[in-house]
């Protein structure tokens, strides 16, 4: 009974980590974009909040207030991703806990140092100097992915379309190999060097117990630890490397100090068996769902136009339904046992893999789904939306002179449908004095997940797209496109001295310089001389505060028109 439990609580798990991480990125109000040249990879609690590189030209800046305080990202801020990059450590760590190339080891290792320690004590103290070495190897490999690429290159792993895109081959590989195709392993004549220094005894050899366990069983837990590597490199933060390894190895660490506290727990363990490799499996196909995030990211900031919407939850669709076949055992994979009956946890689990499917495929024709909103490509790149078919569209544009919208055919793939904004900012300024309507400047990002939440959770309510419709005039800045600006236009930024030369670093250059900010979502409602008239707001997910926001600067503009 015990090891069914196991199993339906350690893969009902991963099935719900593409919810649990929309929920953890929704928790912060704003999120940091990287340097502008790179592709901007706005993940929340990124640590990439450093001064954009560059500033506008004074033809942007004009008439506009400029901040006067250095950039600086909260420290709540920075506390919180990390205790986010613990978590998913600790996660993976209990996964690895039940990986066939782990599980098994437990009674092997607790009873070994029962034994050779000849006491109770004296093998309760080995087994935590057992664990301690467990956390000081793979936080070590933490500090060295930090070391070896510095703060400055993790920024750049995880906004780089070529690194995006090497994310996406390697966690591909490794769904591969927990699916079985292959086994990742290191080369043998390094791992019997190891495993020899364990016979050494003392603490070196318990130390060196702990590292023939970590080389042992790379095949299986190497695509976790690689993953959540990626995942940690990919906010930016020196720390979240260390910090998730210490998350991961502090998980699988403690078994081995609970059983040798209590030696006859170990009889109450579920016995190994192919229940361990279908774990194994499962955690395959939750490793190709997410890989095609990053995919989605350099799709998006590039243009490819690839994965849409409805492609990217068909893909999530054809996976998790597989999923849910396999745990119904009618696939099999080269690893697994044969399943003569189909038992209750496995039946529960392929209910829930399958209820998820349902839920996504309403998607396939526009459902919000909000759970997940964030994780996907926006709404506005759906080619058939059926909550969007009778949208009213705005006719703001046919009121004012300006005949053509600057950078309408890039970005209208991203603006949810219905809404009509201005991509550049001099446009709609202009739009502003000409309509009598203040300007609400959306700094935004393809890849910003917080801009989606927004934009799905906030701004689908009806009083505030009523608002955003009739009371503003909407420029939607977005500071991660790749799209190279005219020659003419390029120049070397008085800020930083770096050359502008893409549209994403010329609106992050103009959100850093003129409001101190370089986090994605920032709402700032200006005049029509670029005058800012309430304080600008990140992401908040109450639309009733989104409302004062507005329903604010719509005052504040109103009485600055009558003085």
């Amino acid at each position: 009974m015990k090891k069914v439990l196991l199993l339906l609580l350690m893969a009902a798990m991963f099935l719900a980590l593409p919810a649990v991480k929309s929920y953890a990125i929704v928790v912060q109000d704003t999120t940091a974009t990287a340097p502008p040249d790179d592709m901007a990879f706005t993940e929340v609690g990124s640590a990439q909040d450093s001064v954009a590189n560059g500033i506008v030209k004074d033809s942007i800046k004009k008439d506009t207030v400029k901040a006067t305080t250095p950039l600086k990202k909260g420290i709540d801020q920075d506390k919180l991703t990390l205790w986010q990059t613990f978590i998913k450590g600790l996660l993976f760590g209990f996964a690895a806990i039940l990986m066939p190339c782990i599980f098994p080891m437990l009674p092997l290792t607790v009873s070994f140092f029962t034994k050779k320690a000849g006491s109770k004590s004296k093998a309760v103290g080995q087994a935590i100097i057992y664990g301690l070495s467990i956390i000081v190897i793979y936080v070590a490999l933490g500090m060295l992915v930090t070391i070896a690429f510095g703060s400055d290159a993790l920024n750049a792993l995880s906004t780089n379309g070529i690194f995006n895109a090497f994310f996406f081959l390697m966690l591909v590989v490794f769904g591969a190999s927990f699916l079985g195709a292959f086994e990742i392993t290191l080369p043998s004549a390094f791992v019997n060097k190891i495993d020899a220094k364990s016979d050494k005894g003392g603490l070196m050899g318990i130390f060196f117990m702990a590292f023939s366990l970590a080389l042992v069983s790379f095949s299986c837990t190497g695509p976790l630890i690689g993953t959540l590597l990626v995942d940690a490199a990919s906010k930016g933060d020196r720390l979240g490397p260390a910090v998730g390894m210490f998350g991961f190895s502090f998980a699988l660490a403690i078994p081995f100090a609970l059983f040798a506290l209590f030696p006859s727990l170990l009889k109450s363990l579920p016995k190994s068996g192919g229940w361990l490799n279908s774990v194994k499996v499962v955690l395959g196909f939750i490793e190709l769902a997410f890989a095609f995030k990053f995919l989605s990211n350099v799709d998006l900031a590039y243009h490819w136009n690839l994965l849409d919407r409805e492609v990217f939850l068909a893909i999530w669709i054809a996976i998790f339904t597989l999923m849910g076949v396999y745990l119904l055992g009618k696939i099999k994979f080269s690893h697994d046992s044969d399943l003569p009956y189909l038992s209750v946890p496995r039946t529960f689990l392929a209910i829930l893999v399958f209820a998820w499917v349902v839920y996504l495929v309403p998607g396939m024709w526009g459902a919000p789904l909000k759970s997940i909103s964030a994780f996907l490509p926006p709404t506005a790149t759906q080619d058939f939306d059926l909550n969007n078919l009778t949208a009213a569209q705005p006719v703001t544009s046919a009121k004012t002179s300006i005949k053509e919208k600057k950078y309408a055919e890039l970005f209208h793939r991203l603006t949810p449908k219905g809404f009509d904004p201005y991509y550049d900012f001099e446009q709609a300024k202009q739009a502003s004095k000409e309509l009598g309507k203040p300007v609400l400047i959306d700094f935004t990002g393809w890849n910003c997940v917080n801009c989606r939440k927004m934009e799905n959770n906030v701004w689908s309510n009806a009083e505030v797209a009523k608002r955003l419709k009739n009371d503003f005039v909407m420029a939607e800045l977005v500071v991660d496109d790749k799209t190279e600006l005219p020659v003419e236009e390029h120049y070397i930024s008085t800020f930083s001295k770096k050359k502008i030369n893409t549209i994403g670093k010329k609106w992050s250059d103009f959100q850093a310089a003129t409001f101190n900010s370089n986090s994605q979502p920032q709402y700032v409602i200006v005049d029509g001389d670029g005058n800012v008239l309430v304080p600008p707001q990140g992401a908040d997910y109450e639309p009733e505060n989104y409302i004062k926001f507005l329903d604010n600067g719509k005052a504040a503009f109103q009485k600055k028109t009558n003085e």
